[in-house]
């Protein structure tokens, strides 16, 4: 088209020469160039317009997973019970029934201390017990005292005078009404009757007194007397109980400090003992972590020195914080299967707090996280190019994070690159390297 324009424009150029004429109209060669240059020019700026630059970058799909939240922490094995036996008495070790390591059953023997003189004050005590027993019974079971005896006997005299003078009194009033006596005389047989029937009121009061009080206070005496015995009787076998170490709890001896013959003191550990059938993991947790816990969640002990972790479940959830360190203490309990769970041991805790089915997760490394705290990712989109998309994210397992919204399974999100990669920005997706370690990718020059 070139080669053509130039032709013409000679046989014009020719043309005008030949007929002496001059034209200031520019050739059509220039004018043609300056056009073909425009369009060229024009369709390059719109061609680098629509590719820009080319960012190499690796992505992954994200995918519908089942995903579990769970606790990791340090924790302290402690035997399930423990009980330090001290002695309520100081006294030599009289013998001991058992050594370290021995197993023992709840109220077994395990230590006796010298208690001769516990043992005689034993016996007096039971003696004077048994002889306030035997004269409660015989206070119980006797007759009535000399006292209450009389005044039986004084109340049945003054009946009987009581009757007489009755008698008396009724034959002088038939005998007055005869004409037979004078009044005189039945006055006196009225007195008398008066006086006897007084006399027999007084002593029969006075016999009901000595029935009622002082038979009651009597009783009273010897029940006291009584109970006061056994009371000293008691305190005796009990002081000679405290000699003998029993153990309250079924377990093993772990602690044994003294040797025959040795002073125990009062309130010094003699014998420790310890419930091993069972161990409780005690761990220390922050309260944001702790608050996804509850009692019954699943957890796993890893063992120094154990292949297979050790199954366990959650017991306590402290409802309070610990005013020293502000976190929760948590106890896991596992079972200990042959007592190779030692207590004191330091054990790593893993606590299954939520499991999440068809839960979308992507890696880490594709969760982007601005200085005001929202999260985003980079999708790869149809056209090629990476789009920022904001997503809600939830909790974590291993390198994956799972998402609560903002992409839909399937979704294609950059893992390595993404980082200040502008939004729209054309991306090549490559293979991670063979080693499975991922290089960082740069961003657009």
């Amino acid at each position: 088209m070139i080669e053509t324009l130039i032709d013409d424009d000679r046989r014009e150029g020719v043309g005008r020469a030949h007929l002496g004429h001059s034209s200031s109209r520019p050739p059509r060669l220039w004018t043609a160039s300056l056009a073909i240059l425009s369009a060229l020019l024009s369709a390059c700026s719109h061609d680098a317009a629509d590719k820009g630059p080319l960012v190499t970058v690796q992505a992954v799909s994200a995918e519908k997973t089942t995903m579990q939240h769970t606790v990791v922490a340090e924790a302290v094995l402690f035997p399930l019970r423990q009980a330090a036996l001290t002695p309520k008495i100081s006294a030599p070790v009289k013998a001991f029934y058992v050594t370290r390591g021995s197993r023992v059953h709840q109220g077994q023997l395990l230590a006796t201390l010298e208690n001769s003189d516990l043992e005689a004050s034993k016996e007096e005590n039971k003696g004077a017990y048994e002889q306030a027993q035997a004269a409660y019974e015989t206070a119980t079971a006797a007759t009535l005292p000399e006292e209450l005896q009389k005044a039986k006997l004084d109340e049945q005299a003054a009946k009987k005078l009581r009757d007489a003078q009755e008698k008396i009194y009724h034959s002088r009033e038939e005998l007055f009404q005869q004409g037979a006596l004078p009044r005189k005389e039945l006055d006196q047989a009225g007195v008398d009757l008066l006086n006897a029937r007084n006399q027999y009121d007084i002593a029969q009061k006075h016999l009901e007194v000595l029935t009622s009080i002082g038979r009651q206070q009597q009783m009273k005496s010897a029940a006291g007397e009584l109970q006061a015995a056994k009371g000293r009787y008691l305190a005796s076998e009990a002081q000679l109980s405290y000699s003998e170490i029993r153990s309250p709890i079924d377990g093993y001896v772990t602690e044994r400090p003294l040797y025959p013959g040795e002073m125990a003191a009062a309130g010094a550990p003699l014998i420790t003992v310890m419930d091993l059938s069972r161990v409780i993991a005690k761990a220390h947790i922050p309260q944001p972590e702790a608050a996804v816990l509850q009692r019954g969640d699943q957890a796993t002990l890893k063992v120094p020195g154990e292949d297979t972790p050790v199954d366990g479940k959650v017991t306590v959830v402290s409802p309070a914080l610990d005013p020293n360190s502000t976190t929760v203490e948590v106890w896991v309990e596992a079972v200990n299967f042959k007592q190779r769970l030692k207590p004191g041991t330091s054990v790593q805790l893993t606590m299954l707090a939520q499991t999440v089915n068809d839960a979308i997760a992507v890696p880490d490394s594709a969760v982007l996280t601005t200085p005001d705290g929202s999260t985003s990712v980079m999708l790869i989109g149809a056209d090629g190019r990476a789009h920022q998309q904001a997503v809600q994210t939830g909790f974590h397992q291993d390198d994956q994070v799972l998402i609560l919204g903002g992409i839909q399974p399937g979704a294609r999100v950059i893992t390595v690159g993404a980082y200040g990669l502008p939004d729209n920005t054309r991306v090549k997706v490559e293979a991670p390297p063979a080693s499975g370690k991922s290089t960082p990718a740069t961003g657009a020059q």
